[in-house]
């Protein structure tokens, strides 16, 4: 978390992020080179980088969109995660300067504009192969430059959380237009179906895993309903989980009225907020409290639980809900409170100390009656 927006400050961590990452895009241009000429010794330079630069962004592309759905499924993930703009940056680095090559090489020495030349050089001459498949690229091009320059927090704070990520979700769009480009493009130029088959299985490997972090994600969108019978005080509040099924520190996400809740368990206190986090709308109830506060697993923002408040002096808010702890069993009320609202922490040291005392009290009077029943006995 920033309390300003500056110079980004690189860190060990994000050092050898980009160390690795700039590595691995080098390492792949220069081994794509090197086999293209090998393959291919009568191709021009012109045609090998760019289809170098090409290939390097939507293989890039692949790598970003399995993120995501890799973090759901396995924590081990989430480093990447954090540094994932980098990556998105870099890729649509890489897609212009395969855009720039096109335009020089095919549309900069004609009579017609070179952009308008995108849209008109290729003429319909088939069902399939013959598709146009420059536009395509050209609108995906745009979506991601869109994406790149609101990158940064700064846009991030002043368009809010929901329009920046429906923004950036637009990146499957530019995925669906880039693989109609290079499949209709591949179909053009090559004879071989290896590259169709390459396509397709990076297709369906991102397809995969978003479809199965999603299957696992829809137990915790089945809503919570009322038990009957744990407790006819609480009016309208809904029983969600005994208290031993919390982890320490840790939350349990349910679904109450159509909104994710985490429900944390700390320090002998039950606190439950809006699931959904500020900065980039995480999932908060898969962090954990540190120092106090329950911070997000993905970029680190924190909260207070009491509260949903950040610590001062940073400003962000998240609503909290009302809770209840009645004999071992969570209670939480579905409606929230507004964002940065004090909701009192249950809890649950009183259910707990009952039992130990009755526990106590029933061992006790077990001892003092044992030697009379044995004197009776004899």
């Amino acid at each position: 978390m920033g309390v300003e927006y500056r110079a980004v400050q690189w860190n060990r961590q994000k050092r050898l992020y980009d160390f690795v990452l700039v590595g691995a895009v080098a390492g792949y241009l220069a081994a794509f080179g090197i086999l293209t000429k090998v393959m291919f010794p009568y191709i021009t330079d012109e045609i090998m980088l760019m289809r170098a630069f090409g290939s390097a962004a939507f293989v890039l592309l692949h790598v970003i969109l399995c993120i995501g759905p890799l973090c759901r499924l396995n924590r081990k993930f989430l480093p990447l995660l954090y540094n994932r703009r980098h990556a998105g940056v870099t890729m649509c680095f890489l897609g212009l300067i395969h855009a720039t090559l096109v335009v020089l090489t095919y549309h900069a020495g004609g009579d017609t504009n070179p952009i308008l030349g995108i849209f008109v050089s290729t003429p319909v001459t088939g069902p399939f192969a013959g598709v146009p498949f420059q536009p395509f690229g050209f609108f995906a091009l745009v979506i991601l430059v869109l994406m790149a320059a609101t990158s940064h927090d700064f846009w991030l704070a002043n368009l809010s959380a929901p329009v920046w990520k429906s923004l950036h979700m637009l990146v499957y769009a530019a995925y669906g237009l880039l693989v109609m480009h290079v499949t209709f493009g591949i179909l053009q130029s090559e004879v071989s179906p290896a590259y169709v088959v390459a396509v397709a299985l990076g297709f369906v490997t991102v397809l995969g895993l978003h479809l199965t972090a999603g299957l696992r994600e829809i137990p915790a969108d089945r809503g919570v309903a009322q038990t009957p019978g744990v407790s006819d005080s609480l009016d309208g509040f809904i029983h969600v989980c005994p208290v031993n099924e919390i982890p320490e520190k840790r939350a349990l996400i349910v679904c109450l009225s159509g909104e994710r809740v985490a429900v944390f368990k700390y320090d002998g206190k039950i606190s439950a907020v809006s699931n959904v986090c500020q900065h980039q709308n995480g999932p908060l109830g898969e962090g954990k409290i540190l120092d106090g506060c329950i911070t997000c697993p993905w970029h680190g923002y924190q909260y207070l639980p009491e509260t949903g408040a950040s610590p001062p002096p940073f400003v962000e808010k998240v609503p909290t809900f009302n809770v209840h702890v009645e004999k071992g069993q969570v209670l939480v009320h579905p409606k929230p409170n507004p964002p940065g609202v004090r909701a009192e922490p249950a809890l649950i040291e009183t259910y707990s100390r009952r039992g130990e005392e009755a526990d106590s009290a029933t061992s006790t009077r077990n001892h003092l009656l044992r030697p009379a029943a044995a004197t009776n006995n004899t």
